[in-house]
């Protein structure tokens, strides 16, 4: 009896023993359960801000494509009317040009009546 009182005794040890070591286990599990958790709330956290990072990124982007569109567009218009002047003042040029031509023409023109007048009041004078 006593040393089926021993062996029990030595079996409830061990399994002491053993229900310590599984609560130290627990324990520390319990511990890394905890330190994964703050790990995935900080995740969490920095996936939320990078996801108003993003979401602020895209507005400015978009913002910028706005405008970009609106310069296009002004740049269109001002390259238009750039192109309206510049056939306006191509005409003027030409017509300048012809009008130059006209009166080189004109100034020959009287150039030779003056001569002629100039011969015939020479002739009547003469007369």
């Amino acid at each position: 009896l006593q040393k089926e009182l021993l062996k029990y005794k030595q079996e409830a040890r061990n399994l002491q023993g053993i229900k310590d070591a599984l609560q130290q286990r627990l324990i520390q599990q319990d511990a890394s359960v905890l330190q994964l958790k703050q790990e995935l709330l900080r995740a969490n956290m920095d996936k939320e801000e990078l996801h108003n990072q993003n979401v602020d990124l895209q507005r400015k982007v978009e913002e910028r494509n706005r405008l970009l569109a609106e310069y296009k567009k002004e740049l269109g218009q001002k390259d238009r009317h750039l192109q309206q002047h510049q056939t306006k003042l191509d005409e003027i040029l030409r017509q300048l040009s012809e009008a130059s031509y006209q009166q080189v023409d004109l100034e020959r023109e009287l150039e030779h009546k003056e001569a002629l007048l100039a011969h015939c009041m020479k002739r009547e004078a003469e007369e």
